[in-house]
């Protein structure tokens, strides 16, 4: 069964009901508390263009634990050369056009809409999104974004414009976070390039369990 959202009513149904693809919700706005009060419970959005919001929660979930990213012999003699310049929410709009770009050139489609990034920027604005931006002088040629909930980060899409652009962003962030003791970056579902970084499954409950541990106190 999938649940019907109400414009003015942030709250979501148990993460339990969700269908087995993990579609738990429909409808509702992207209004940042609604995004807040999403990733708090461990849900998050996914629709195309011309629908209404989706909102999912699967399981099993594919995480990156901060301490165990995998680097390649080759990427590791990459990063030695410190071929790009690393910065933090600098271009936090433009990594979201960039990654919506990205995926049209793929042309796998993308859910990254204007309103889409409208909402995450909002949630930036709040001090609840945050950028990792990859540049090579002055060109803009990589990097990710998320919702940043500490401990956690909510990885949501990435992009490259120059060789392993995407994989030094990943990398910088998880490093960074390490140090400030962050636990988890959450990927969502499988990815064959993100497995093989290091991104392991962990059961729907277990991860439910650890948000609310740490993001309890939170409130839209």
């Amino acid at each position: 069964m999938v649940f019907l959202l109400e414009d003015n009513d942030y709250s979501f149904p148990p993460v339990e009901l969700a269908d087995s693809n993990g579609l738990l919700a429909a409808g509702g706005d992207l209004n940042w508390r609604r995004l807040l009060e999403a990733y708090i419970h461990g849900i998050f959005p996914w629709f195309n263009d011309d629908e209404i919001p989706l909102w999912w929660s699967p399981d099993p979930r594919w995480v990156f634990y901060t301490d165990q990213i995998h680097i390649s012999k080759s990427m590791k003699r990459f990063l030695n050369k410190k071929p790009y310049e690393i910065s933090k929410n600098k271009a936090f709009r433009e990594v979201m056009m960039h990654c919506s770009s990205a995926n049209d050139r793929a042309k796998s489609g993308t859910w990254i809409s204007n309103m889409v990034i409208d909402a995450y920027t909002q949630l930036h604005e709040n001090n609840y999104a945050s950028s990792i931006e990859v540049w090579d002088n002055e060109e803009l040629v990589g990097g990710i974004y998320g919702v940043d909930l500490m401990p956690f980060f909510f990885g949501e899409s990435m992009f490259s414009l120059k060789p392993n652009a995407s994989k030094y962003a990943l990398i910088m962030l998880a490093e960074e976070l390490r140090k400030k003791g962050y636990i988890m970056i959450d990927c969502q579902l499988h990815n064959a390039h993100l497995e093989s970084m290091g991104a392991v499954p962990i059961d729907r409950q277990m991860f439910i369990t650890l948000l609310w541990k740490h993001l309890h106190q939170l409130h839209v």
